[in-house]
């Protein structure tokens, strides 16, 4: 009876996040439906030791060939891109994400998927919860990533004991995104009412514009991430646990928030805090992986995954050069800051400088193109 509860619940997400794609992508949600089958196929074909290397090629293939489509349909045929392609493509980069978690896990023996089960077995226990994990209503369109293991037991501790009811949890944090978007608009107020002309308003003026056009860009993004928890909690994902005596909390999933993310102080500190899943993703896809250079390749995989425009390029291998810069001043001067009111002058340098570096890299990887060069040029930040 309890596994029937379970099929349930595996239907019930991955139908959903069929129905979702088709009604939000149309036609393109096959992309999805496409790389799903293929990673379906992978692991029922492939040996866990070599199915991560065939999973990653053919998905980054397959994302980047719509990536490239899409650039030549803007920038060489100058054609209007649907949204629905827009939003085929975003869910596909979170699929990708999605997939290769799985694979590593496969690979690394984290995750074991026994052969000796009849195929009919085999495809309900195991078919069924991994494309509902791939294909998962509730992070197709925003995320967050979750590991395969953590997915399962979500789902196998829904209803289960006396989990708190997340109705509280989903409106304190319905109520932080209208917060947010209050700000946001507020601030494109500001913007429109305060345009910015390089004959008449000094440096000053232009570094306090651009920073609050990159607040408002980032602010778009926690918006995000909070429906996201929303959605994730209302379906009962996200329950965290403590096993120290606090009280358990539905942060479970989370890609950040804007205070600790803001606050923080050094742009290595940001880098991580940043979307904070998908750094995690990267640092075990790439940066643990490579011997030589690992940063570096790590911010150049981020260029690949999101599209590989010109600003993308400039603004996250500019993003590296300073987090690496960072390592090095933090280590040499950090010894040096004797007293106490060294360590705060230290810090609020160190804020403002990492608050200005991450407005030029959003500027430019929002931006995508040369626009987002001129644009710094003309407000003195670069």
């Amino acid at each position: 009876m309890e596994l029937f509860v379970f099929i349930n619940r595996y239907l019930f997400l991955s139908l959903g996040g069929c129905a979702l794609a088709v009604v939000t992508m149309g036609i393109y949600s096959l992309l999805l439906f496409f790389s799903t089958f293929v990673f379906v196929f992978l692991v029922c074909s492939v040996g866990p030791g070599y199915i991560h290397p065939w999973v990653f090629g053919i998905q980054m293939f397959w994302q980047t060939f719509w990536h490239l489509l899409i650039q030549y349909r803007e920038y060489y045929l100058h054609e209007p891109t649907s949204i629905r392609l827009f939003t085929a493509v975003s869910s596909l980069m979170l699929l990708t994400q999605r997939i290769t978690s799985v694979s590593m896990d496969l690979q690394e023996g984290r995750l074991n998927l026994p052969s000796e089960a009849s195929p009919q077995r085999r495809g309900w226990i195991q078919l069924l919860p991994l494309c509902s994990y791939v294909l998962n209503f509730t992070t197709l369109l925003g995320g967050p990533l979750f590991s395969y293991s953590h997915f399962v037991l979500f789902i196998k501790g829904v209803g289960l004991g006396h989990p708190p009811n997340p109705p509280g949890a989903v409106y304190l944090k319905m109520l932080q995104v209208l917060s947010l978007e209050c700000v946001r608009y507020g601030l494109i107020y500001f913007l429109k009412s305060h345009s910015y002309d390089p004959s008449s308003s000094g440096v000053l003026s232009g570094v306090l514009w651009l920073w609050c056009l990159a607040v408002v860009l980032r602010i778009q993004y926690y918006s995000h991430w909070r429906m996201s928890e929303c959605l994730n909690n209302a379906a009962g994902l996200g329950f965290w646990a403590s096993s120290s005596g606090n009280p358990p909390e539905w942060s479970g999933l989370s890609d950040g928030d804007l205070w600790t993310t803001e606050t923080s102080v050094r742009v290595s500190e940001f880098a991580r805090r940043w979307n904070a899943t998908t750094a995690s993703w990267l640092r075990r896809l790439v940066f643990r992986r490579c011997k030589s250079f690992p940063l570096f390749m790590t911010f150049g995989f981020s260029v690949w995954w999101h599209g590989l425009h010109l600003g993308q390029l400039v603004g996250f291998f500019g993003w590296a050069a300073a987090v690496k810069a960072d390592y090095w001043i933090h280590r040499y001067l950090c010894p040096k800051l004797t007293s106490t009111w060294k360590k705060r002058l230290y810090t609020c340098f160190s804020w403002t400088n990492t608050q200005m570096i991450i407005t030029c890299v959003v500027v430019m990887v929002e931006l995508r193109d040369l626009s987002s060069l001129r644009l710094l040029s003309v407000t003195h930040l670069v």
